[in-house]
């Protein structure tokens, strides 16, 4: 893996003009913010070496360098899922990439189940901590000391001062959010009433099947993170409401310009 992370590097550093200073990863149907990209170069992922392929619909295959909001980003349209049937380390691997190449910052973002009751669909919800159901570690095998410590402080997963700033443009802006903790599943089910009814009793608001494991590995890498869900459908152990994959895009399409807006604030003041 480490070969294989050191390889893909290589080959981005390469292209880039200069180091970008965000990392922007968008989640099921959020891909219209590469419209607001200037000076773009895209780079499909079956070009890039050791990178997997997207296999879900919603999520482009390319990785795109540019500018948004005066800094130079890089922005991965579509992310690798677990339930693709990729290991840990394979969906990590880009996160692993971006560390290597000495990026700072990550900004994710994903379509997600809500089962806060206050909760509509279209909402956005600022991510200040999450829940990690998924069922393999992405730090589980041989540490790997150059990328980071055995054992990671997951005190902060989510760093306060990106978070904070998004608060109070939002409400300066009377730009409606919420902020809340994510559940990750393994998915690729939406979940059934009962399972939605216990997401909620664990304390968490949203429950999606991505995220977490490329915030842990961000994190053991030591770049701050920012990450916000789209509330794509809602469940509960007394809502017995039919979700498929088409409504979740519709309702990450609704909100786009409140994802547009939060994301391009983050990278302009910090």
């Amino acid at each position: 893996m480490k070969i294989k992370v050191e390889q893909t590097a290589q080959y981005l550093k390469d292209i880039f003009p200069n180091l970008p200073e965000f990392v922007i990863v968008l989640g099921s149907g959020l891909k219209k913010i590469v419209d607001e990209v200037q000076n773009k170069i895209v780079i499909p992922y079956d070009q890039i070496p050791n990178f997997p392929k997207v296999t879900v619909q919603g999520h482009g295959g390319d990785l795109i360098y540019g500018t948004l909001a005066g800094k130079s980003v890089l922005i991965m349209s579509g992310r690798f899922h677990y339930y693709e049937g990729y290991s840990m380390q394979e969906v990590t691997l880009p996160m692993r990439v971006f560390g290597v190449l000495g990026i700072k910052n990550v900004i994710l973002s994903n379509a997600s189940g809500g089962v806060n009751l206050n909760f509509k669909v279209g909402d956005v919800m600022l991510i200040r901590d999450h829940i990690n159901m998924m069922p393999e570690h992405p730090l589980r095998g041989e540490n790997i000391d150059q990328w980071g410590p055995r054992f990671v402080d997951m005190s902060q997963p989510y760093d306060k001062h990106f978070l904070n700033s998004a608060i109070n443009y939002c409400q300066n802006q009377n730009i409606h959010v919420h902020q809340g903790v994510y559940l990750a599943l393994q998915g690729p089910t939406f979940e059934p009433p009962a399972e939605y009814g216990m997401i909620k009793n664990m304390g968490a608001d949203t429950v999606g099947m991505s995220t977490v494991p490329e915030v842990i590995v961000a994190r053991h890498m030591g770049l701050r993170v920012f990450a916000l869900s789209v509330i794509t459908d809602l469940g509960g152990p007394h809502l017995e409401v039919p979700v498929s994959h088409e409504e979740v895009l519709h309702a990450a399409d609704v909100a786009m310009p409140k994802v547009i807006a939060i994301v391009k604030h983050v990278i302009e003041t910090n």
